[in-house]
């Protein structure tokens, strides 16, 4: 600023202490850019730190109460319960399987012998269904409960921090990116994967000692597998631990661009930096996509790895038990149970990988929220201690201030800074951009706390006070009002809990805002949309204060209130805040120095040092004195500013002439803490954008009435066909291809495992000769079918994923890129929000990719497996397999039954967003 600059010029004799910047100097495009890729470089070092750090299993369970603790004590045993009841029913496949090889010649007997096993089977199948209805419902239900209570106690921890949390741990965009996502993996670690994951440890041990009681030599054989099984599970829960983390920090970074994005989009527009804004998303997405490809191949492998050793567990049982048969006088029944006690239990380690990887993502996904949570702020917004008056004076003293931002400790701003403003004085501090004015209002508000020195209120220190109470006898109106995307009464009601109609209503008289709301159709119920876009500056500006003066205030902060406002707007608001001023004790941090001739006292603020002080009329008296020079250093800026808009060739009223036609025409301005000196937060906080001030008249018509806002009812959204999904996949069509071989030879090994599984079963009825010989060939089958499976696996996982994880790049991409381009309008509507397109993008893209991903791998496997299977049964007795069928479609309903897909949390995702981003209002 030619200002700033010439005072500085001109001050150099002047003796400071401490820094020159109250917060970051105003940066040019590029500077600013530079900073902001510098900070993004610091923040990934940060979290490739946290990015390894996980909490216990069990702190997981740390807000659970007394029902979620009984509903966890049901879900585990009918889990155990139903995880015996597969090892048990393979002594009843042991007796059937003797019953039919030792009763060739007695079809009686074998008919009785089946007949009660049948029964049997029956009995274990229906209390099997009553235990994995208690398991599966218990552990979804406390999960969701206990997952919707970490939501609220996070966001409450986060609204409970101080502002230097903000300025130095988070962002709004991560906030967003956690409550929508990483509450959802911490739901899964905690919630029906327990209940799997203990299901199955009690399938493998009610297994084994089934196993080990029908014959401990055969068992002990078969059971060498085991620790292979267990480290290959071992090795793929690590390295999905690990790529889950990566995959967490690449979402939550590029959450954040789009929460800069779209919260700045008038920015965006104004400056055209959508190219810049989708190159940035892009970085992030390739490196999301990556670790998706990563998380296939890992899974792929480690899949693969169990199935080989699996597969070679029928190897060795066909062999070995061949010779225990010969040897030890082994039924062929008791072999047969053996091995599928032992294999089902073996098979239980292998599914409960899945549960495992759910639990390491979720221990990841939780450290950070849980550090949140019990974070205890050094400002605590909900401390119920400290001292209540009836009232206060108003008095205001900072006696040898000495501060610097938590952000940047080593930049001194005050340093043995002192002033005092008596009770009901009005009090304007000028100077130089960075020289410590904002931050006076920011520690007479308790932002922050002094390093040393005192804030003191009618003398008592601000630290003694109750921070709520205190806060209440302080209003704020700052240089960019900030609304809320609800009605005007609901940002007016947030100034005062419990606001009556009536006294809404009176501080919008008091305000000079209810003109113009009651020429609205729906007047105080009139929805203002995100950050207030369907109001002009001056509008905004006086319900802002219309929530400032709803608690009355003693003390009143004015932060630059009137300086992005045009000279109209300015004039209705200065009036305004004449209007309230009186009988308060106000602070104003001027811009525009004409706006302050009537305060009580007048300080120059230069360099985090008071230089002069006194009325308007003792300071402009000395033409050299430091206020002089700012006036006309000021006049000589307006001077330069008028003589740019005339060269332009574009006068200032025909630009207001014009911005009145239409509110989509207005250009764009915003107002980012990044890069203003002006801001009050440090140099990390968050962007709020608004349209440029307009005049208070620009929603009345040319008629003189008003004009009907747009309506934020939003259609229900239209289902999109397959083929045009699949048709974003059309790059990927070889590999999905190959992908699709990959899944239809995976799938048709299951089927054939069955049809080798009865030629084992009748090598064990055979002479000694042929057992001997047979035993052999099988076992050597069944080698070739575990290396194949070994092959196919790993391949459709990999391709798969390569073509899912391309598909959800691409469509997230595509997205940002037509929301940033569509027309400033739409950006109004509530269903719009940042929060709510962030989390759209996040998780709704994610659920894009399970037609193609993993999900549609698992499809081509499954109908393979499906035709291979109805081919060898068909085949082998075609009347069998048609009773077998009539069971199917009670398989399809279980399993349509148990498809419920995870509610979003665009909404949450949304409110959460506007609470972080205007954080320091709702403190």
């Amino acid at each position: 600023m030619v200002a700033e600059a010439g005072l500085e010029a001109d001050m150099t004799s002047t003796k400071t202490t401490g820094s020159t910047s109250d917060h970051p100097p105003a940066q040019g495009p590029e500077n600013t850019q530079e900073i902001e890729y510098m900070q993004q470089d610091c923040k990934k070092n940060k979290m490739k730190g946290e990015s390894n750090k996980t909490v216990p299993f069990y702190k997981l369970f740390s807000f659970a109460d007394s029902w979620d603790c009984l509903l966890m004590v049901v879900g585990a045993i009918s889990a155990v319960g139903n995880g015996i009841s597969m090892p048990l029913m393979t002594i009843l496949i042991g007796d059937a399987i003797d019953a039919f090889g030792g009763n060739v010649d007695n079809k009686q007997a074998v008919v009785h012998q089946v007949s009660k096993a049948s029964l049997k089977f029956a009995s274990i199948g229906a209390g099997a269904f009553f235990a994995a209805f208690l398991q599966v419902a218990c552990w979804v239900i406390t999960g969701e409960r206990q997952a919707a209570r970490i939501r609220g106690l996070y966001l409450k921890a986060i609204l409970r921090q101080d502002i230097s949390f903000f300025d130095k741990d988070t962002n709004s965009g991560e906030v967003v990116g956690r409550m929508s996502g990483d509450t959802v993996l911490i739901q899964e670690a905690m919630g029906e994967k327990v209940g799997k994951f203990i299901q199955y440890v009690a399938c493998f041990f009610g297994g084994t000692v089934i196993a080990f009681i029908k014959g401990w030599l055969l068992s002990l054989a078969l059971l060498s597998s085991l620790p292979l099984l267990v480290l290959s599970g071992s090795v793929m829960s690590f390295a999905f631990a690990k790529m889950a983390s990566r995959g967490q920090t690449a979402y939550s970074e590029a959450a954040t661009v789009v929460e800069r994005t779209i919260g700045s989009i008038r920015t965006v527009a104004s400056f055209t930096g959508e190219k810049q804004a989708i190159a940035q998303y892009n970085q992030y997405l390739i490196k999301a996509y990556r670790v998706g490809v990563q998380e296939g191949v890992a899974g792929g492998f480690g899949f693969g790895l169990v199935r080989l050793f699996i597969y070679c567990t029928y190897a060795l049982a066909v062999w070995f038990g061949g010779k225990m048969v010969l040897e030890k006088g082994y039924t062929g029944g008791q072999v047969i149970s053996i091995f599928f006690a032992v294999l089902t239990g073996s098979m239980s380690l292998g599914q409960a990988s899945p549960s495992l990887t759910a639990f390491a993502a979720g221990q990841a996904a939780a450290f950070k929220m849980f550090e949140t949570i019990k974070r205890q702020p050094d400002i605590d917004a909900y401390d119920t201690g400290g001292r209540l008056l009836d009232d206060i004076s108003g008095d205001i003293e900072l006696k040898e201030v000495c501060f610097s931002y938590p952000s940047r400790p080593d930049e001194q701003i005050f340093n043995g800074f002192s002033i005092s403003i008596p009770s009901g004085t009005t009090a304007a501090l000028v100077g130089q951009s960075g020289s410590g004015k904002s931050t006076v209002i920011s520690l007479i508000e308790r932002f922050y706390d002094p390093q040393a020195g005192e804030v003191l209120i009618d003398g008592i220190n601000l630290r003694e006070f109750q921070l709520k109470w205190i806060r209440q006898k302080i209003g704020l109106v700052s240089q960019e009002p900030v609304l809320f995307a609800c009605s005007i009464k609901e940002n007016i009601a947030y100034g005062k809990d419990g606001a009556t109609d009536e006294e809404i209503r009176a501080a919008a008289e008091l305000a000079n805002a209810a003109k113009f709301i009651d020429k609205f159709p729906h007047g105080l119920d009139t929805m203002v949309g995100e950050h207030g876009i369907q109001l002009s500056g001056g509008q905004k500006q006086r319900i802002s204060i219309a929530r400032a003066i709803l608690k009355d205030p003693r003390i009143l902060l004015l932060d630059e209130a009137t300086s992005a406002l045009d000279a109209e707007s300015e004039r209705v608001v200065q009036e305004t805040l004449d209007r309230i001023m009186i009988n308060r004790t106000t602070v104003i941090v001027a811009h525009r120095l004409s706006t302050i001739r009537n305060a009580d006292v007048i300080a120059v603020i230069h360099h985090g040092k008071v230089i002069e002080k006194g009325t308007h009329a003792e300071l402009t008296k000395d033409p050299d004195g430091a206020f002089s020079q700012l006036i006309r250093l000021q006049k000589i800026k307006r001077e330069s500013d008028q003589y740019d808009a005339n060269e332009s060739g574009k006068p200032e009223n025909f630009v207001d002439s014009e911005r009145q036609l239409s509110q989509r025409l207005s250009f764009p301005q915003s107002f980012s803490l990044e890069s203003s000196g002006r801001g009050i937060d440090s140099q990390r906080s968050f962007k709020i954008s608004n349209a440029m001030p307009t005049s208070p008249d620009l929603f009345e018509t040319s008629e003189g009435g008003p004009e009907v806002l747009p309506s934020a009812a939003s259609n229900k959204p239209q289902e999109v066909s397959l083929l045009r999904i699949a048709y974003l996949n059309k790059p990927e069509i070889p590999v999905l291809l190959l992908g699709t071989v990959a899944a239809a030879a995976t799938g048709a090994i299951l089927p054939t495992v069955g049809l080798l599984l009865s030629h084992m079963i009748n090598t064990f009825f055979e002479p000694a000769d042929e057992l001997r010989k047979d035993s052999k060939f099988w076992a050597l089958i069944f080698v070739v079918l575990s290396v194949a499976a070994f092959i196919f696996i790993p391949l459709r996982s990999y391709l798969f994923a390569v073509a899912g994880s391309k598909l959800i790049k691409r469509i997230r991409l595509m997205c940002f890129e037509k929301i940033i381009q569509m027309e400033i309008g739409w950006f109004d509507k509530a269903e719009n929000s940042s929060g709510a397109l962030g989390a759209r993008l996040s998780t709704d893209a994610a659920s894009i990719r399970t037609l193609v991903g993993d999900a549609l791998g698992l499809l081509v496997q499954d109908i393979s497996t499906a035709i291979t299977a109805l081919v060898i049964a068909f085949d082998a007795n075609w009347q069998l397999s048609l009773i077998v069928l009539v069971l199917v479609p009670l398989v399809l309903l279980n399993g349509n039954l148990q498809m419920k897909s995870m509610q979003g949390f665009s909404t949450n995702a949304k409110v959460c967003s506007l609470m972080i981003s205007n954080y320091k209002l709702l403190a």
